[in-house]
């Protein structure tokens, strides 16, 4: 019987040690993708003080941002300290602070634990990890692209299959609003949660709403939807977004499947003119969200990505684990060393009565050779 003292609070679990170990390797795969492509780690701390937190979160609405985060009193300062739900703001303050007179555009990627005080509907868990990498300097198109695709391949390097992509345009209805399709002020954020919600009922009750309608179909496949959006766009407001979609579409076309949903805004409240989602078969919901953005506090120009790994933990665990050597009393340490460096995993015995093959062991050493059980 479980001891009630044992339970852990909602939301939150252990990682045995395969799901922990497809876990590690997963986020030293993506890592290793990312400094290949030239992105320098970067470890900020998990707590900070909370007014310098929240302020460089989702464009600096404090408010709501800091009643996500775990927060206590700092025993030495007495300033309000909080634990970190998104490393992207920590990331954006190194470049502000400690890398401010570095060259741009500056590459950094990181990897470590974000906690919520509470979990998404969609998703329970209230510790994740989240791995990701930021482009400072540059919001164009091609730094879009180079997310997109590297995103992609970080996640193919940690073992995910079936990649799709689903582009949208955060800033699509203040475009529109502004010139081609009016609307008044107060209406814009009617008009965003209509949207939102693809309720085609709801928008055509918003005064100059009904404009809109034709958005709610510019979504699917990518080449459907990018042409239900070029129709929409009589005025060629949205040219240079749709040139920009295609450019990016062109360069991960063949990596992944590609979709559209122009109005999207779930997960992009702070993105600009560009932000995409990317899924995995076999995992429910998003790995991952990426776009273009301005750092809270200084407003320099950024492009990046988060993945969150954790979904991807039941297709890592599909794959074979590797082998292990069972070190018998007495073997020769050198051979022991040596067989490591090739890697060999081992474990050594610690008494005639351990039983490799219940320790997991898949074969024993017998000389200077491994030999399979």
């Amino acid at each position: 019987m479980t001891n009630p003292d044992d339970l852990l609070p909602e939301g939150l679990e252990d990682r045995l040690p395969r799901e922990a170990k497809a876990v590690s390797t997963a986020m030293r795969q993506i890592l290793d993708v990312m400094d290949a492509h030239g992105y320098d780690r970067v470890s900020p701390p998990l707590v900070e003080f909370e007014k310098s937190l929240a302020g460089r979160m989702a464009g600096g609405n404090d408010g709501a941002t800091a009643r996500r985060m775990f927060r206590f009193v700092d025993p030495v300062s007495l300033r309000m300290l909080a634990v970190r739900s998104d490393i992207t703001p920590q990331v954006g303050r190194i470049a502000a602070t400690g890398m401010a007179a570095a060259a741009r555009p500056l590459r950094l990627c990181y990897g470590g634990e974000v906690a919520l005080i509470r979990a998404d509907q969609l998703d329970p868990a209230r510790q994740r990890l989240q791995l990701g990498a930021e482009l400072i300097g540059n919001d164009t198109v091609t730094a879009a692209a180079e997310m997109v695709a590297l995103a992609i391949e970080a996640l193919e390097g940690a073992g995910a299959k079936g990649i799709s992509v689903d582009f949208t345009l955060p800033d699509l209805v203040d475009i529109l609003a502004s010139k081609a399709m009016p609307l008044a002020p107060e209406r814009i954020a009617d008009v965003r949660r209509e949207l939102d919600t693809k309720d085609a009922g709801g928008l055509a009750q918003v005064p100059g709403g009904e404009a809109y309608m034709p958005l709610l179909y510019a979504t699917g496949p990518f080449e459907h939807a990018i042409a239900r959006l070029r129709d929409v766009d009589a005025g060629g407001a949205l040219a240079s977004r749709i040139a920009g979609l295609r450019q990016i579409a062109e360069r991960v076309a063949d990596r992944a499947r590609l979709t559209l949903d122009p109005t999207e805004r779930h997960g992009f409240e702070y993105q600009s003119w560009f932000g995409f989602t990317i899924y995995a078969d076999g995992v429910r919901g998003a790995v991952g969200r990426g776009g273009t953005y301005a750092i809270g506090g200084t407003g320099e120009p950024a492009t990046g990505f988060s993945l969150y790994i954790d979904a991807l933990i039941d297709a890592l665990q599909a794959s074979p684990a590797g082998d292990t050597l069972f070190l018998p009393l007495g073997h020769d340490r050198d051979i022991a060393a040596r067989l490591r460096a090739v890697g060999w995993r081992t474990i050594e015995a610690l008494s005639d009565s351990d039983d490799a093959q219940a320790l997991g062991c898949t074969h024993h050493l017998v000389g200077i050779d491994p030999v399979a059980y």
